[in-house]
């Protein structure tokens, strides 16, 4: 404020030297330059970030300061100009009349702008996170969407109460107001924001994404959708389950497609009327059955136990992806391979022991 009335005092005091002492005319005169030379500093602006601040973000190897600027360099500009037509009209004493009312309108303009550039920022952070973010195209957008909108509203609840601040309204009232309304809100949409805030748990978490196999309770499938209010399961029987997100972030997930590799245990029951020549074949079949499969590593097979009603061998080997999927194409390779084995050799499998009727 002083910088601008020494400015004002000073090209006063040059157009007396040239003249001009007529108080409207030296008003005006004066009101024109400051707008002028408001007009050549947000040019400077510009200039600066066009040329100079611009050509630094392109060196880099990030976007987003790339980005950033070019949504603020315009609306610092207009910011400047605003400015500059403020205390240019502020010279002209036949505005006295109004000066509170223009100062008002000129204070309420400044801060929405300074809000709108704040938005514009948040706008290129939370683009830059889908662009970076690679099941972007998977991923329900309006994920973000409603993201931008509530960070974009907190921004202008922001501005509006800053602006009461300056008028000196008395904010108690008007924070109880707010908060009495958001408790209300938020019990009327209890259900409904808690799926929402869930939703964007799940995005920025990531506990899983897009064709991730995940368990939820006793239910387990591969994710084909995540949306704002549900998460959609394809499950191996086939039909799609549709499950809200609350349920999902209020239990526990177990996601497959996390697992570097999977240690797969299993166990073969022999007839009991096998030989003991046989039986001794057994471990060296399960083995080269194994190690014939693509994406596996052989660990152990053993014959753990001499049952009632088989000869049990359990078998362990390892899978090198957790992906569920192939672990099932994993073993049924496994599996075809055994029978092949077996009926070459005439070992018969052990038929599964039913529990007696009731």
């Amino acid at each position: 404020m002083q910088v601008t009335i020494d400015l004002a005092t000073f090209i006063k005091d040059i157009l007396n030297g040239f003249g001009i002492e007529d108080p409207l005319p030296l008003q005006i005169f004066t009101a024109v330059i400051i707008f002028v030379l408001s007009i050549l500093a947000g040019w400077i602006v510009y200039h600066v970030f066009e040329h100079y601040f611009s050509k630094w973000a392109k060196k880099t190897k990030t976007t987003l300061d790339d980005e950033i600027i070019k949504n603020i360099k315009k609306p610092i500009y207009f910011l400047v100009l605003l400015i500059g037509f403020y205390y240019g009209i502020d010279q002209l004493d036949a505005l006295e009349d109004y000066s509170t009312i223009l100062t008002q309108i000129f204070t309420i303009a400044e801060i929405l702008l300074a809000a709108f550039i704040v938005t514009r920022v948040i706008n290129v952070f939370v683009s830059w996170y889908g662009k970076k973010n690679k099941q972007k195209k998977q991923i329900d957008n309006r994920i973000l969407n409603v993201f931008k909108k509530f960070l974009q509203g907190i921004v202008y609840l922001i501005a509006f109460l800053v602006i009461l601040h300056v008028f000196e309204v008395d904010l108690s009232g008007v924070v109880i107001g707010v908060g009495v309304g958001g408790i209300a809100i938020a019990f009327a949409l209890q259900s409904i924001l808690s799926d929402v805030f869930s939703a964007f748990s799940i995005y920025f978490d990531k506990p899983f994404e897009i064709g991730d196999f995940i368990v939820i309770g006793d239910q387990s499938g591969t994710v084909t959708k995540i949306g704002m209010k549900s998460t959609r399961l394809q499950l191996l029987q086939g039909e799609e389950m549709i499950i809200s997100n609350r349920e999902i972030t209020s239990g526990s997930v177990r996601n497959f497609r996390k697992m570097a590799s999977r240690r797969v245990e299993f166990t073969i029951r022999i007839s009991p009327s096998t030989s003991l020549e046989k039986l001794k074949k057994v471990p060296q079949i399960i083995e080269r059955a194994i190690k014939k499969v693509d994406s596996t590593q052989f660990d152990m097979v053993h014959l753990k136990e001499i049952g009632t009603f088989s000869f049990n061998y359990e078998v362990v080997y390892y899978l090198n992806t957790g992906d569920y999927s192939k672990f099932l194409d994993v073993q049924e390779k496994i599996n075809f391979s055994l029978k092949e084995e077996f009926d070459r050799e005439k070992i018969e499998l052990a038929f599964q022991a039913r529990s007696p009727p009731k």
